[in-house]
């Protein structure tokens, strides 16, 4: 598999897309029994706080358009809220800070932290913000979390993200609003006419949101099939992905594995529990399907695309000290994070490529000592793409200035309770979901080092690190996010 991957690279020309922007992040985990044979060190330093991860919970990912339609994104964010209270039993008065990532904002509630924290029941005294950062909102959320506590300046810290795509802000025409601004400060019957009189016809068309860079007015899809193509990243390679990821996902739902997941009781309709874009079809169903956005010739279609997503997250981040002190057993120590821009036009995806090599050399690992993978799926092309740059000599030569290439994660140890592409992606809740799954999965494997990946809008990187027993490595990205944090040890 890797020769031929390497092969394919060689054998198209990197276009423009190779460059597709880079986002990702990297979080590495350590477990938290000090049994595992394969324990070769800690990524504490000396000096530095430890920062842990205590437990982390998700809303069901649902379709947008479906149950929760009739909702507003405050709503999610505070059912994941009082879902992290539920699961781990934290008072209120005990949370220094809550900081929640959102990427299309609902104009009434631009805070959407602070207003999903009142609606939780957390007091008006505990101070709440709202972070930005395309896909890896949720990501920004906890790493300001990180700096809080190490910092000194809390000791416990909720972070999340939620995402609404039922009911998207959409706005009239620049001139319509222009003239809509100029009535309203009009004085006299004559001018409230005359800006009535002005109005045509194309002042009232509106305008809708797109998942698209504003630097190059290119949606992501399309940026998406131009890696493929520049990858040599078939079709038929694609639908298989994509496949895998809704048969693993339904395989670790019906076996109850994705224990993040919270019931919630939406108004109106009855209580939810499940993710509900697990679909596994047939490679004739998905082969049927045309491209989605470069026609006709296109390659990503809507079977092997992340579907828009209606979901929220929360995770509890506290210190070592006080985590143990109230009686928890973290799931994560949270380390070291930086962050890495890229050219948004052709690097915009790549983010998983570049940001692992970073997030390891910082934490001293290897790519072998990871167990546990989980990469964001935004396209099953951008996630065969990555492989394939990772795997190659070449591309990391010609285009990373390393001796020798990346190297690809082992398929046994990728995403092997589903991903994006099935689970759904609520853009800005997606990070923590990730972490929490990594978690988990290096519990239920006995894994030590784990390794989290995700692509994002802008081009731009964090690379993380942080200790526990068992070690969790994440890669993030407004191209790149690498986290490393690590799961409990107790010393």
């Amino acid at each position: 598999m890797a020769s031929m991957l390497l092969t394919s690279l060689r054998s198209s020309p990197l276009t423009s897309v190779q460059a597709a922007q880079f986002g990702k992040t990297s979080w590495v985990s350590a477990e938290l029994k000090n049994t595992s044979p394969k324990s070769k060190k800690t990524l504490a330093k000396s000096g530095v706080k430890n920062v842990v991860l205590v437990d982390g919970v998700r809303t069901p990912f649902l379709l947008s358009g479906t149950t929760y339609a009739d909702l507003m994104p405050h709503d999610l964010a505070r059912a994941a809220l009082q879902g992290l209270l539920k699961r781990t039993g934290l008072p209120k008065d005990a949370v220094d800070y809550i900081v929640y990532g959102t990427v299309i904002q609902e104009v009434k509630t631009s805070n959407v932290a602070r207003e999903a924290a009142l609606g939780a029941g957390f007091s008006d005294k505990t101070p709440a913000h709202t972070v930005t950062m395309a896909c890896i909102s949720s990501n920004q959320a906890m790493t300001t979390a990180v700096g809080l506590i190490a910092a000194g300046q809390c000791d416990a810290v909720v972070a999340g993200g939620v995402e609404f795509m039922s009911d998207v802000p959409i706005r009239h025409s620049r001139k319509m609003r222009k003239t809509m601004l100029s009535l309203n400060k009009a004085k006299t019957l004559g001018a409230r006419l005359s800006l009535l009189g002005s109005i045509r016809l194309a002042h009232l068309s509106p305008e809708l949101p797109a998942v698209a860079e504003f630097s190059t007015a290119e949606t992501m899809g399309h940026s998406a099939d131009r890696l493929a193509a520049a990858f040599g990243v078939s079709r038929l390679e694609q639908d298989e992905f994509a496949l895998r990821s809704h048969k693993l996902a339904k395989k670790a739902q019906d076996s109850e594995l994705l224990s993040d997941v919270i019931s919630f009781k939406v108004p109106g309709r009855d209580i939810v529990s499940k993710d509900n874009g697990i679909r596994p079809a047939t490679m004739e169903q998905m082969a049927k399907l045309k491209p989605a956005f470069i026609k006709p010739h296109g390659t990503v279609t809507a079977a092997n695309s992340s579907f828009l997503t209606d979901g929220a997250s929360a995770v509890l981040i506290m210190s070592e000290e006080k985590a143990l002190a109230m009686g928890y057993k973290p799931k994560a120590y949270l380390r070291d994070f930086v962050y890495v821009s890229q050219d948004p036009k052709d690097q915009l995806l790549l983010g998983p490529t570049y940001a692992t090599p970073k997030v390891l050399e910082k934490s001293g690992l290897t790519l072998n000592d990871i167990d546990v993978f989980e990469f964001h799926e935004a396209f099953a092309g951008q996630i065969m793409a990555n492989l394939k740059a990772m795997d190659s000599d070449w591309f990391g030569q010609t285009y990373m200035g390393r001796k020798t290439k990346v190297g690809a994660p082992p398929m046994e140890k990728f995403n092997t309770w589903g991903g994006s592409l099935s689970l759904g992606h609520p853009f800005a809740a997606t990070g923590c979901r990730l972490v929490t799954t990594v978690a988990h999965r290096l519990q239920k494997e006995g894994g030590q080092y784990g390794l989290v990946a995700a692509c994002a809008a802008g081009g731009q990187v964090c690379d993380t690190t942080e200790p526990t027993k068992h070690m969790l490595t994440w890669k993030y990205s407004y191209n790149a996010l690498l986290y490393v944090c690590c799961r409990v040890m107790l010393w």
